[in-house]
């Protein structure tokens, strides 16, 4: 019996020196029923063209490949493009300077496919440099590369370590939503079953920590699994976005919490950041309440 369509979606944007590894990556999976999406988002740089040197390899690898380049139009709306394009019962993100083991879309499908109750299925992930090496973070999330010098061991222990409430090998993890408001816990690399999105709709600009805003819309109607083995490679190079995300990450906060009822006094979020973390964590159980109001 032939396996179900997985559609693995890369929003690539000026990663001349990395898409091209990201797409063997996906080559090289183990899972064979893949479609691979791809737009390039007005990427600067030869991104395009590195691209467009992997397309014979594509075609020959999956059972559809489609690639476009456009203007920039930003993760948000290139994102949702993707999504909608695709083809698969289930769909694999992947930034386009990461990469993902050989054996990590099917691992997260044999889970995901034999418990029906779970939308979502991430691994383990380890912190690579701009060569590719493994290597680790000191407390500045610096790259180190022997133990002694770390603080965090892989992206999961870092995530760990600011979501201490949180069990990442329950049946429970990422299915709180009051725990995951406090702090954005799930890795990357994750396999989501495409037909959650009709009750959480797609990324919205006004959210513009596009994962993150997503992941919170999942939590409130699904459960997520952590598989404790290595899946992903998280590339950390001093260009993530991620290093400046502190102003997205609060404003895609602070619009998920205009529309909860409890925070009708958008005042209780001013203040330092771990200040907002205590406040959310005081009002876990009301959080808890309201989830369940709009589970449907």
């Amino acid at each position: 019996m032939n396996k179900p369509l997985i559609s693995v979606l890369i929003p690539a944007y000026n990663h001349e020196r990395y898409v091209q590894e990201t797409i063997l990556s996906i080559i090289n999976q183990t899972y064979e029923n893949i479609e691979l999406l791809i737009i390039n988002d007005g990427s600067s740089d030869s991104t395009y063209d590195k691209i467009c040197d992997m397309e014979i390899l594509c075609r020959k690898r999956f059972e559809h490949f489609y690639f476009k380049t456009q203007r920039n139009k930003g993760t948000c709306e290139t994102l949702n493009s993707l999504i909608n394009m695709s083809h698969g019962e289930f769909i694999f993100i992947i930034a386009s300077d990461d990469i993902a083991a050989p054996h990590a879309i099917e691992t997260e499908f044999n889970f995901i496919i034999n418990n029906s109750d779970y939308v979502l299925c991430v691994g383990a992930n380890d912190i690579i440099d701009e060569n590719s090496f493994r290597c680790f973070w000191d407390h500045n999330r610096k790259n180190v590369y022997d133990m002694l010098s770390a603080e965090y061991f892989s992206f999961s222990d870092y995530l760990k370590k600011f979501a201490p409430d949180v069990d990442f090998l329950s049946e429970e993890f990422g299915t709180y939503y009051n725990l995951l408001i406090s702090h954005n816990h799930i890795p990357n690399g994750y396999l989501i079953r495409k037909s959650i999105f009709e009750k959480t709709g797609l990324c919205i600009k006004e959210a513009p920590m596009e994962d993150y805003w997503m992941l919170l819309q999942i939590s409130k109607y699904g459960k997520m699994k952590y598989i404790n083995n290595t899946l992903f490679y998280y590339r950390w190079h001093g260009k993530n976005q991620i290093l400046n995300s502190g102003i997205k990450f609060w404003e895609t906060l602070l619009y998920e919490c205009k529309k909860i009822p409890i925070f009708k006094n958008l005042e209780e979020m001013e203040g330092l950041p771990e200040e907002k973390m205590k406040n959310m964590r005081k009002k876990g159980k009301e959080l808890k309440k309201y989830i369940e109001t709009i589970k449907v």
